[in-house]
């Protein structure tokens, strides 16, 4: 593949994703009405799980294969996580604010759409089963460092848990499900994408961030670590060129704006992580072009 047609499918995989989030910030700088929480609820108890759902019953891809992305994956946030907390400790910074922000990514407002842009739909698939380890890891381990309190069984309380644990229920055993109930999963689910890249852009524009110049060599820092980690993972489970782009590019996402939402609710600093959220989305503007020239297949 010549470098212009290279050039013109990263275009092609990025651009839908900073305009959608583009529109999303316009939109609230104009005034406009939009709830954010609202909209990010509704995406993670209905929408999401739905297509974490479909994705899993209809994928083509070896049970193995998703069961060894599934752990590289896991592996992944581990080393990760680990690591991560090594350097905050050495830092002298405060474990509570900077660990969760740093090791979870945005995997559903960016990662999910870059994979399905980037990748096509088997991509997508590996892109929801990483998605779905994030999302238990995220809802367990995440939220009790931010808070300190809250107990790790809440996560069998959020619906992509059991969207994730159906669709592995229904994969393994080769089960399907109506015509009319495919159709109304497939309709919700198709709403995710676009709703929670409109909605990072709406988030974004109101967050008040601080410690730019900190946030900006924190964010390169998690950037560099978590595609050398990621990597790694991919390597020791011997996953496919596809699936270990998937992994590279989902555990590579920027911060999360939940994790200020998390860090507001918690009282764990939250001007910080604005500035993380805000700073790790614009590298993230330069960064997964270049990813993308490298994991594209020629």
């Amino acid at each position: 593949m010549d470098i212009l047609t290279l050039t013109a499918r990263v275009l092609e995989s990025t651009a839908p994703i900073f305009i959608l989030a583009l529109i999303g910030y316009v939109w609230v700088k104009l005034g406009y009405e939009y709830r954010v929480q609202f909209v990010t609820r509704l995406s993670l108890t209905l929408s999401i799980p739905c297509l974490i759902f479909m994705a899993l019953i209809r994928t083509g891809i070896d049970p193995a294969t998703l069961r060894n992305t599934a752990l590289a994956a896991a592996l992944g946030y581990a080393g990760i996580a680990v690591v991560t907390a090594a350097l905050i400790a050495l830092l002298g910074l405060k474990q509570r604010v900077f660990l969760s922000p740093l090791v979870f990514g945005n995997t559903g407002n960016i990662g999910l759409p870059l994979a399905l842009f980037a990748f096509g739909t088997t991509g997508l698939d590996y892109a929801v089963v990483i998605f779905a380890v994030m999302a238990v890891l995220s809802f367990t381990f995440g939220v009790w460092i931010v808070s300190g309190q809250r107990s790790p069984g809440a996560a069998l309380r959020e619906p992509m848990l059991w969207g994730t644990l159906l669709g592995a229920l229904f994969l393994y055993n080769g089960w399907g499900v109506p015509l009319w109930a495919a159709r109304t999963l497939d309709t919700i689910g198709q709403i995710a994408i676009p709703m929670m890249l409109i909605t990072l852009g709406a988030a974004i524009s109101r967050l008040r961030p601080a410690a730019l110049g900190r946030a900006f060599w924190l964010s390169s820092l998690k950037l560099f670590l978590c595609i050398a980690i990621a990597a790694g993972a991919g390597w020791l489970f011997g996953l496919p060129d596809l699936a270990f782009a998937a992994l590279i590019v989902q555990l590579a996402t920027p911060v999360a704006v939940t994790a200020y939402m998390l860090a507001e609710k918690y009282e764990a600093d939250p001007e910080e992580v604005a500035g993380l959220v805000v700073v790790s989305t614009l590298l993230s503007i330069g960064a997964i072009p270049l990813m993308l020239f490298v994991l594209l297949p020629s």
